[in-house]
């Protein structure tokens, strides 16, 4: 007993060993809460038909267990004799870390709200700009409360607001200077949600890359390009950069070019034709609006243009491919053989 009696740093170690032991249980405890949010919350939010409680407990979880731990830590310092100024700064760190915590736990609510309550709302209307919206505004409501828990943690803990606030004053032309393109990107991004040149799943063609939009922000848009990539692009190059929005226009023009040989006589021409407008006759992907004709004599091919549309809501590379897998198919058994670059040399007799 006289070893645990032995003073170590202000206290005994048997001391110590209470304030571990309190630290051990708390850790403890947080392991018996995660075992209860997964096997029995879960499992009785999983039974009700809102999604909302699934989202807020899965969201919920760590911070709550957090708590846990923050308060075990509390207890254990308290438990303990320091001097005042150890003691003010194992508290401040308490208080620091409390802040911290209820601050995710407020963020995450409200990000749970807005996505599961507000999101849904406003996909039912039948404007897109909210759902371009909402999302910059759920980013926005997250960072201002996260600025605000930092700034009253650190304020409950000593530090001088105001003079912090005063040096960022100092040091914001500085920062500015620093951050001109984004605060160029942020503005782009406030045009794109007043001019709506674009809506979310929309396909659009800027500065080389051609994909659909699937995110807006206020800084940069995310666009997935035709080969499956995602593309973040500064917001900035929609305005310096002509846009094409591809999914507004009525229909995509398709225009093919095709060459015959010259032994093709004026019956397997017009043959020709009959059957690329038979193609695309009573076609579900394609409008009533197409045309094909001999236009030309090439160097080496008798030319037919064929020009067809493509309707907006069809995919334009798979009705492509299919219209060219059926010309190639239907001329092939009509025996129409296509040209390709010939030269005839003739050698004179000296």
């Amino acid at each position: 007993m006289d070893f645990l009696n032995q003073e170590f740093y202000g206290n005994s170690i048997l001391n110590w060993g209470i304030a571990l032991g309190i630290l051990i249980v708390s850790f403890v405890l947080v392991k018996v809460l995660y075992w209860i949010f997964s096997n029995i919350i879960r499992r009785l939010t999983s039974k009700t038909k809102t999604n909302l409680d699934d989202v807020l407990i899965d969201k919920l979880e760590k911070p709550l267990t957090y708590l846990l731990l923050i308060l075990g830590y509390w207890i254990s310092i308290h438990y303990l004799t320091f001097t005042q100024e150890i003691e003010d700064i194992l508290e401040n760190v308490a208080y620091f870390l409390l802040v911290i915590d209820l601050t995710a736990i407020l963020s995450r609510v409200v990000d749970a709200l807005i996505s599961e309550v507000i999101m849904p709302i406003s996909e039912k209307s039948d404007s897109s700009f909210d759902n371009q919206l909402i999302p910059v505004i759920q980013k926005g409501v997250r960072s201002i409360i996260w600025v605000l828990g930092i700034i009253i943690g650190l304020d409950n803990i000593g530090f001088d607001i105001t003079a912090m606030i005063a040096g960022l004053g100092i040091g914001g032309l500085a920062l500015a200077l620093a951050a001109q393109d984004s605060v160029k990107n942020i503005f782009a991004g406030i045009m794109i949600f007043l001019d709506k040149p674009f809506r979310i799943k929309d396909r659009i063609q800027v500065d080389g890359f051609d994909g659909t939009v699937e995110e807006v922000g206020l800084r940069s848009t995310r666009l997935r390009t035709l080969e499956g990539r995602i593309v973040t692009i500064p917001n900035s190059r929609f305005t310096d950069n002509s846009v094409t929005n591809v999914t507004s226009q009525p229909a995509l023009k398709v225009k093919l070019n095709l060459g015959l040989t010259y032994d093709t006589n004026e019956d397997d021409m017009q043959k020709a034709i009959d059957i690329l407008e038979d193609i695309v006759k009573n076609q579900d992907a394609i409008t009533d609006d197409y045309a094909a004709g001999f236009n030309g004599f090439g160097d080496f091919s008798l030319n037919i243009v064929f020009i067809y549309y493509v309707r907006p809501e069809s995919h334009w590379l798979d009705t492509q491919t299919l219209v060219n897998k059926e010309i190639l198919k239907r001329f092939n058994k009509e025996g129409l053989e296509f040209a390709f670059p010939t030269q005839t040399i003739l050698k004179k007799d000296i």
